[in-house]
């Protein structure tokens, strides 16, 4: 529906609410970007958090790394894997290995214990009493014997997953390294024996207990069987993250969200470079991220309900000041258009409108009073002209004789001019010429004649409707010598005017046009711009049209079709069935009228015996 045809108010509320419309859009784009670049923000400070949290164990992991590496590439360790003697184990090389072995544990914080095996099963150890007798058990053995007979443990050292200690229930993990012999011995370039680390999960887990990123965010330390290791969630040790972690490593090192039990959640994984398989991941709140931005939140929606209030009481109090008074307006002026004299236009407020109501009630006032004085300046001359024309009009009502009456509308016009009427004497001359015209004895005339009656008629109704029409004539000049049939004209430009223009508003147009047609025929078209009609009604009308006489006569039917029917028939039985009148029209555009007459330099055969006592022609 386009928006040009609704009314004003209608107008003036769709802007309103477009305007509404668009502040709500901006407010929600708004406060979706301004959480999303807070969530963005969050979790490039958690992959922050993250990042130093991996150097620190990187750093750890390294550390032990070198410590087992100097361990087992000491001559003091590689002598005391092959030799044979037990007394120099014990008294000799096993000493200076023991306290190698003390001064790492003691260098390293992170190491709880350090245990070597050589290849004969015997073991030399250097234990923190917290969680040393680990070693002594028979599970120990058997857990790191799985990873002695891995061969990829030649080339490089590893971590391994947890041993649980059931009796301390307790856990462990270790890192173990070959010891290769380096120093020349039979056993040169073969592993002699293993390096075995333990590892302190307490201090382990201090190093993730202070980077929590919001109350309920949780950090997991995870071995390559993703086994919790260390977490700021103690009760999470030992928990399988496979919902979590099913997901594509590579997106999960950008952090993606998830959903785990009911909530959503962000998750972000870091690798270990120095324990492979090993990995660091964080479990964010999705909610808890923008928790900051909750009053905010709740400052915003109060600010944009208020705004929205605002707009909608402004739209109620631009449409109550301003259009409610020129709504008022727009109706009391349609009972204005409606002819109602005695009523007036009601001043609904002091602004410009108000203004413009009191406006047009002093012109409807100036009017009826002028309109009062000209009745009666009128009744006062009709009065005169009645009392000196008595004697005449009581002659003319036995029988009024067409001279005496056409040289009475002359007399009347030269009145006119004589105490400046125009109107008067111009009205009366072109009544005079249509009178003398009319009542000329020949029945065929020449086009420039019914032209000129055409002209006159015109003429009176411009004076009589205050040139409210705009109307026209254009005749080929080459047409006017030919002749044509009295009166049949002027009764169609009459029809057009009363029954077209005349229920006009305001406005409409009148013309008049006459050519040759490709059959060298006359076509006359009377077109105006007036009611129309509708489908139903010009059927009907072209109808009548080819109605005999006898067949319309019982039917009662308008003086406008009578007129119209008489005029057609009369053409066709002066011409032949192909000439007479053809009306096309539309509803609210307009009625056009086609007259279709020969072309006739000099009257017929046929109207030369009327004109001399055959049957007379019918009249329009």
């Amino acid at each position: 529906m386009k928006t040009s045809k609704l009314k004003l108010k209608h107008q003036i509320w769709l802007i309103f609410f477009i305007a509404i419309a668009l502040f709500a859009v901006m407010v929600v784009y708004f406060f979706y970007s301004f959480s999303h670049l807070t969530q963005a923000r969050a979790a490039k400070f958690g992959n922050q958090m993250i990042e130093q949290t991996r150097s620190k164990i990187d750093s750890v992991f390294n550390d032990i790394r070198v410590s087992a590496g100097i361990a087992v590439n000491s001559k003091l360790i590689q002598e005391y894997a092959v030799e044979d003697d037990d007394y120099k184990r014990a008294f000799d090389s096993g000493n200076y290995a023991l306290d190698l072995m003390d001064y790492m544990r003691s260098f390293n914080s992170y190491v709880n214990g350090i245990v070597i095996d050589d290849i004969r099963g015997k073991q030399l150890y250097s234990l923190d009493s917290s969680g040393g007798d680990i070693f002594f058990l028979h599970r120990y053995a058997s857990f790191i014997r799985t990873y002695k007979d891995d061969p990829s443990l030649r080339d490089k050292g590893m971590f391994t997953t947890l041993l649980k200690d059931d009796r301390t229930k307790t856990e462990q993990f270790f890192y173990i390294a070959p010891i290769v012999e380096s120093i020349g011995g039979i056993h040169f370039s073969q592993i002699t024996g293993y390096c075995t680390v333990m590892i302190d999960m307490d201090k382990l887990q201090s190093l993730v207990e202070n980077t929590e990123l919001t109350p309920n965010s949780t950090l997991y330390i995870l071995n390559s069987q993703d086994e919790v290791i260390a977490s700021t969630n103690a009760k999470a040790r030992g928990t399988w993250f496979k919902d979590a972690l099913s997901r594509d490593k590579d997106v999960l090192l950008n952090g993606v969200k998830t959903t785990i039990g009911g909530e959503e959640i962000l998750v972000q994984v870091k690798g270990l470079e120095q324990a492979d398989g090993w990995r660091i991941v964080s479990m964010i709140p999705v909610p808890e991220l923008t928790s900051d931005m909750n009053p905010m939140r709740k400052v915003s929606i109060i600010v944009g309900i208020g705004i929205i209030l605002i707009l909608i009481m402004m739209g109620l109090f631009f449409m109550n000041n301003l259009m409610a008074p020129v709504m008022g307006l727009v109706m009391d002026m349609k009972r204005v258009g409606r002819r109602d004299r005695g009523f007036r236009i009601k001043v609904r407020s002091t602004n410009e409108v108000g203004s413009l109501a009191r406006d047009i009630n002093r012109m409807m006032d100036e009017m009826d009073d002028m309109t009062r004085d000209m009745f009666t300046t009128q009744a006062q001359l009709y009065k005169s002209e009645l009392s000196q024309k008595q004697a005449e009009f009581s002659a003319l009502q036995s029988q009024i004789n067409p001279h005496f009456l056409y040289n009475t509308l002359n007399c009347i016009s030269g009145i006119g001019l004589e105490y400046g009427s125009r109107e008067i004497a111009q009205i009366t001359s072109c009544m005079s010429k249509i009178f003398r015209y009319s009542i000329k004895q020949d029945e065929l005339v020449q086009l420039k004649e019914e032209v000129d009656c055409i002209q006159a008629y015109i003429k009176i109704i411009a004076i009589r409707y205050e040139n409210k029409f705009a109307m026209g004539m254009d005749v080929e000049e080459g047409l006017l010598e030919l002749k044509t049939p009295k009166m049949i004209l002027q009764p169609l430009v009459e029809n057009a005017v009363y029954h077209g223009l005349e229920r006009m508003d305001q406005g409409g147009r009148l013309q008049v046009t006459g050519c040759l047609d490709a059959n060298g025929d006359v076509c006359f078209r009377i077109m105006d711009t007036g009611k129309g009609m509708e489908t139903g009604e010009l059927t009907a009308l072209r109808t009548k049209l080819n109605m005999a006489l006898s067949e319309r006569e019982p039917l009662g039917h308008s003086a406008k079709s009578i007129g119209l029917t008489n005029i057609h028939n009369r053409l066709r039985l002066l011409f032949g069935a192909r000439y007479g009148i053809a009306i096309d029209s539309r509803s609210g555009y307009g009625t056009t009228v086609t007259v279709k007459i020969p072309s006739l330099s000099q009257a017929p055969e046929r109207n030369k015996r009327d004109a001399t006592g055959g049957r007379p022609l019918e009249g329009a």
